[in-house]
């Protein structure tokens, strides 16, 4: 495996916020207490670490009840007896979409393995934890998963379901509809064990989170990663004191977050959730729908009251009233995004997070919730990210000479670019030449004029920047014929583009993780695990 860095200052939409963290620029320290350099302060950071004795016997148990029923590996179980005994957890997490869901949510879980890994040899005793965001309700982001065809153009896979809309994915149940979706996925992926364990787990009757968890399980297993369902019932109830605080102190945190999201502006940066002073950071269940609770004065009484559900059918309770409900059915709540990280670092003795640039811009905003309930800010390490070229990929950027960065420029400028290194030779020779003789009679011409009258030169660069517009337009056409003419050239930049760049995003985003392992094996996964760097923090370009 040969690998290249790519600073994702190169990468197209990547925010100011998260190359700046990368930097650690003076900018961004005020939002987040360390370095993205794991190295830096894992010592300190781990002697810093408070975590209930009792809490942590509860939560090691329940993860050995969830684990074991997922048939997971002894190195697993063993890490969990790990974590029961006192070691800390490198934490990540992903929502449950189908087949695994796409490239980056494995590199989130061999992130947390090596973290874990380097913390343990520098004396800190660490095992990875992968926490399956199983109470998000957006179904529309995790029925579906891409994968290449032997062409090189994206198939999805989309798996229909049965349950509520707007209820937790951990309601969804697989039907037999999952049945032909596994055999798209054959026939796409071929024979291979991956494939195995896709037929293995997810299977009509599954729930889309177990499913998730089941073909995780058996991916890292020689690894060690503990899964972690968030749904669990007595999870919820060792989570309610935050729950409970969310609640209580719902107008601190509201103000402290609107304070936050200013600093953010006036840093120059954004904020990646909305927060208004209403906002509340709970979800509840409402007819089986999970719902966003808000707090308003009464205009009856003056006050509080929480509002769950929209108006006219909206139902009104005091604090006191929802209090009740936590404290009795705790299970029907749980956290929105900017508290979920508190949540899970109050479930688990976390000495980092690991996760993408959308959740480093998260934890720029959940720092001030985490002042506020927990006394301490969870560190957070970007995850691994990358694009890995397969054979047949390299052969086609070798034969037209371009690198990945043209691919990231976009579907018209690949087109362009790859139709410009096919035009015939004699052609490019004469365009070359027409070029050429433009610059030489106008830079001749340029001077004669300023001899007879300096007020025409202007005219002639004019004249000049006229005829070199004509030129590439003639170019740009003459490519585009080219295109039409050349079949195969276009469904190269197509396969490309959909191979290394789909939908205008990077591979990880778009490409599932089990076409690469099914294709190239699990050892894959070591493979990358072992060549992984965490203090290199630039986007990785492996060749395979």
């Amino acid at each position: 495996m040969k690998a290249q860095c790519l600073p994702f200052s190169q990468i197209p939409h990547t925010t100011r916020l998260f190359t700046d963290f990368l930097a650690y620029s003076p900018g961004v320290r005020p939002f987040y207490p360390k370095s993205p350099n794991f190295r830096e302060w894992t010592n300190a950071e781990a002697s810093s670490l408070r975590y209930d004795p009792s809490r942590r016997q509860q939560v090691s148990a329940i993860l050995e009840r969830q684990n074991s029923s997922w048939d997971a590996s002894q190195q697993t179980l063993s890490n969990i007896d790990r974590l029961r005994r006192g070691a800390a957890a490198v934490v990540t997490g992903q929502q449950v979409a189908l087949f695994g869901g796409p490239m980056f949510a494995i590199y989130k879980a061999l992130t947390a393995v090596k973290l874990a890994e380097e913390a343990t040899a520098a004396g800190i005793d660490a095992v990875p934890v992968f926490w399956l965001a199983t109470s998000d309700h957006d179904l529309a982001e995790v029925n579906h998963v891409s994968l290449p065809g032997s062409d090189g153009a994206l198939r999805t896979i989309t798996t229909s379901s049965h349950s509520l809309p707007g209820a937790p994915v951990s309601e969804v149940r697989l039907s037999e509809e999952i049945l032909p979706a596994v055999e798209e996925a054959a026939s796409l992926l071929g024979d291979s064990e991956v494939l195995q364990f896709l037929r293995e787990t997810y299977r009509p009757g599954e729930a889309l989170g177990t499913a998730f968890a089941r073909f995780y399980a058996r991916l890292f297993g020689k690894l060690g990663v503990i899964l972690l369902d968030a749904s669990d019932r007595e999870l919820h109830r060792v989570a309610s004191p935050i729950y409970r605080m969310a609640i209580e102190r719902a107008k601190d945190l509201a103000s402290a977050l609107l304070e936050r999201g200013q600093a953010l502006e006036k840093a120059g940066y954004y904020q990646q959730v909305k927060v208004t002073p209403s906002s509340v950071l709970l979800f509840t269940l409402h007819d089986g729908v999970r719902t966003a609770i808000h707090r308003r004065m009464s205009s009856s009484s003056q006050a509080e009251e929480f509002i769950i559900g929209s108006e006219p059918l909206a139902e009104k309770l005091s604090s006191a009233e929802l209090l009740d409900r936590i404290a009795h059915a705790p299970e029907n709540f749980s956290p929105n995004v900017l508290l979920r990280p508190v949540v899970q670092d109050y479930l688990l003795p976390t000495l980092a997070y690991t996760g993408g640039a959308a959740e480093a811009a998260y934890f720029a905003q959940a720092g001030a919730v985490y002042e506020m309930l927990l006394g301490r800010v969870t560190p957070i390490v970007p995850r691994f990210s990358a694009t890995l070229i397969e054979p047949k990929v390299q052969r086609w950027l070798d034969q037209y000479g371009i690198t990945i960065l043209d691919v990231l420029q976009g579907r018209e400028a690949l087109r362009q670019k790859l139709a410009s290194s096919t035009l015939p030779a004699g052609l490019q020779v004469a365009f070359e030449r027409a070029n050429k003789s433009v610059e030489e009679s106008f830079s001749g011409l340029k001077g004669a004029l300023a001899k007879l009258d300096p007020t025409l030169v202007e005219a002639s660069e004019t004249g000049a920047s006229k005829i070199r517009y004509q030129l590439d337009r003639l170019r740009e056409r003459a490519m585009a014929a080219e295109l039409r003419r050349s079949e195969v050239v276009t469904r190269h930049a197509e396969a490309l583009g959909a191979t290394l760049y789909p939908n205008g995003e990077l591979q990880e985003r778009g490409v599932a993780g089990a076409y690469f392992v099914a294709r190239h094996g699990t050892e894959l996964l070591r493979s990358i695990h072992s060549m992984m760097h965490t203090d290199c923090h630039d986007h990785q370009v492996l060749q395979l």
